[in-house]
């Protein structure tokens, strides 16, 4: 039964998601991508749109049929990936020029308002609150909400081109899952992480963007997984790599990063329109 909320979130995200879409363009909500090309945005609601339609025959299952249809971590998960996706919706709302830990940093000590450091101190207050009372002595439960944090924060800087984030969630969750042998994280994040492959097709296609309504809730849900699936020891490994990969993304450009490597490059464009398309 654990494994019924991602069933029936992929449903759900079958089913709505392209009539958002088609809402969000009826109503003038675009953006421009990187060809120039006007698409609905941001698409990431049409993800946790999904997850909360799917909430609704779930829930009243759990109650009336006293079954066991959520996994222990439901909660966790609920918890942070709808607080990091309503952060992103009002970045994308409201978010101004400054772009980068730097630029936003710099927003604020001139006495300004930035999105981007909302996201911050919100994902830290989420993480921070998401991650206690699970019994973990506080060393370990820093680790987690550090890695949590910055993990999301390294989806955004992933998400330039379609699909790109969306990928790198499928790939890391499928690399966790046949390292640790548990399909255990995959089950307390299917009611959001089945709507995100979803949504990812579309993005991926260029008839959507995710905006960081979208890409906020994928890394919270790639961070989530990393934390539900790894050690302490595990963790302090994933948070290097995820570190040594911010400050790179903050002083150089991943895509050329993506672009110079040819592996990368490869999966980078699985799937992606052909720049002549």
């Amino acid at each position: 039964m654990e494994a019924l909320p991602t069933f029936v979130a992929l449903a759900a995200a079958i089913i709505v998601t392209p009539s958002i879409l088609r809402h969000l363009a009826e109503e003038g909500l675009t953006r421009q991508n990187y060809r120039g090309e006007q698409l609905p945005f941001p698409g990431g609601v049409a993800i946790v749109a999904s997850a909360v339609i799917a909430l609704a025959p779930l829930a009243l299952l759990a109650q009336l049929a006293d079954a066991d249809v959520f996994r222990p971590e439901a909660g966790i998960v609920a918890i942070y990936a709808l607080g990091v996706t309503l952060l992103g919706l009002i970045d994308d709302l409201l978010a101004g020029r400054p772009r980068g830990w730097r630029g936003h940093g710099s927003a604020v000590l001139r006495g300004g308002f930035s999105t981007g450091a909302l996201k911050a101190v919100g994902s830290l207050g989420l993480a921070l609150y998401a991650l206690s009372g699970l019994g973990w002595e506080n060393g370990r439960y820093l680790l987690a909400v550090v890695l949590l944090v910055l993990t999301t924060n390294l989806f955004n800087l992933l998400d330039l081109r379609p699909g790109r984030s969306a990928k790198g969630f499928a790939l890391l969750g499928a690399g966790l899952t046949l390292a640790t042998w548990d399909a255990g994280p995959l089950w307390a994040l299917g009611l959001f992480a089945a709507p995100v492959l979803v949504a990812g097709v579309y993005d991926l296609r260029e008839r959507a963007m995710l905006g960081d309504t979208g890409a906020n809730l994928i890394g919270g849900l790639a961070g989530l997984w990393l934390v539900l699936s790894l050690g302490t020891t595990g963790q302090a490994v994933a948070l290097v790599v995820v570190l040594a990969l911010t400050v790179y993304g903050e002083f150089r450009s991943l895509s050329a990063l993506i672009e110079r490597t040819p592996l990368l490059r490869d999966l980078d464009s699985i799937g992606r329109k052909a720049r002549n398309a």
